[in-house]
């Protein structure tokens, strides 16, 4: 390794039960989009401690980024935070672990700006609020947070090593239906029950589920069914996320399903509404020129549990899909000694586990030395930027 590379990776180190302690705190206290008032506070506090001046509530309540350095002197890189929960399971996805990787990296590249006597360009450690379906990152990019930044990077824990997962366009939709309330077994057959547009509209798309390609996903569940039994429900609604590969077959899906969901309508004498998510996620796009330098980095580190990726089918969705539109970006997924699965009870026991915390310091590690190598060599730069243009005609 480069004195620089050896400079970062020894600042990780010595922070290693700093940076567990700050993990720790974050999956302690599970918040969800845009609630993450804890969490922004503490990961705040830890980098204005060690020397990061730091933007709080940085365009939004539950945002920050903390800057060192200036573009003037080289290339804008930014690491990514996140730090929301789920409902009810807590830090069922790891995003205290992507937390700590953001801090470990920032740790890292600053430890790599002393070494060298100058900052080598400028570093941004951006918090991003509400990755599970609010998309804080669609918001920040609307308010010209990533404007101006070469690169963005972060990593995610998964039950294996995947450098370059597919990751699918998502739209989400709530449908409401509206009917007429009656009494139930007085006076039935003057009522217009909604509750039967609901089960008919989660039904026919579970018929169309044959006629899909193995790519598309679509789930949903009814998140209001009426009030009581002997009441003929007047109003109910669904909550549904449509999947594909690419925002184009996410809007050809879309209309298969607004047609199982008409056809509800029709068949009970229901009223529809449809509301769309007002910020759906792109697929992501992983930059291939950084994405090899971030493997040639995960070599020296030397550590995961590396699965074919056909093994792991594109299935999830995230607002970095956004911000690979936007900028040159990588999100690797990354192994943290356990096969439990994302969004279940297990992997939140996992996340919080310290055998976690060898493989998520390892991840700070790569992303720092990859930054470094984005720094110190304009050539890769270049090549960065030539691919992402190639990427965007392309998409």
């Amino acid at each position: 390794m480069s004195d620089l590379k050896q400079a970062a990776c020894k600042a990780i180190d010595e922070y290693a039960d700093e940076l567990h302690t700050l993990s720790k705190e974050v999956w302690s206290h599970p918040e969800l989009n845009f609630e993450e008032f804890y969490s922004h506070d503490y990961l705040t506090k830890f980098l204005e401690d060690r020397g990061f001046p730091v933007d709080r509530k940085y365009k939004c309540d539950t945002a920050f980024r903390a800057v060192l350095g200036e573009s003037s002197h080289g290339p804008h890189v930014a690491v990514i935070c996140e730090y929301d929960a789920l409902p009810g399971i807590g830090h069922a996805c790891g995003h205290n672990l992507i937390a700590e990787t953001g801090v470990a990296a920032g740790l890292g590249i600053k430890a790599a700006f002393e070494a060298a006597g100058k900052p080598l360009g400028k570093l941004s450690v951006i918090g991003t609020p509400a990755e599970e379906g609010g998309g804080g990152k669609i918001v920040l990019l609307e308010q010209g947070v990533f404007d101006g930044i070469d690169i963005a990077m972060m990593s995610h824990p998964a039950p294996m090593d995947g450098p370059a997962i597919s990751f699918n366009a998502i739209q989400s939709l709530m449908v409401t239906y509206k009917g007429k309330a009656s009494h139930a077994a007085a006076f039935p057959w003057e009522g217009v029950n909604a509750l039967d547009a609901a089960v008919n509209a989660y039904q026919a798309v579970s018929n169309l589920r044959q006629q899909m390609k193995p790519t598309w996903r679509v789930h949903g569940i009814i998140t209001k069914g009426g009030t009581k039994p002997n009441i003929i429900p007047e109003e109910t609604e669904l909550e549904f996320n449509i999947r594909a590969p690419k925002k184009q077959e996410v809007d050809i899906l879309t209309e298969k399903v607004k047609r199982c969901f008409q056809s509800a309508a029709t068949a009970t004498g229901c009223t529809m509404e449809l509301k769309f998510s007002e910020r759906p996620y792109l697929d992501v796009i992983h930059n291939k020129s950084l994405l090899g330098a971030f493997e040639e980095n995960m070599k020296i580190v030397n550590l995961g549990n590396r699965i074919p990726e056909k093994e792991f089918p594109a299935g999830g969705s995230t607002d970095m899909g956004n911000v690979s539109y936007a900028v040159p970006s990588i999100h690797p997924m990354f192994y943290i000694g356990s096969d439990a699965l994302n969004h279940t009870r297990e992997f939140t026991a996992a996340a919080g586990d310290p055998i976690a915390q060898p493989y998520t310091l390892a991840q700070g590690k790569a992303l720092a030395m990859t930054a470094i190598d984005v720094f110190t060599n304009p050539q890769l730069l270049t090549q960065i930027k030539e691919d992402f243009t190639k990427d965007i005609r392309a998409s």
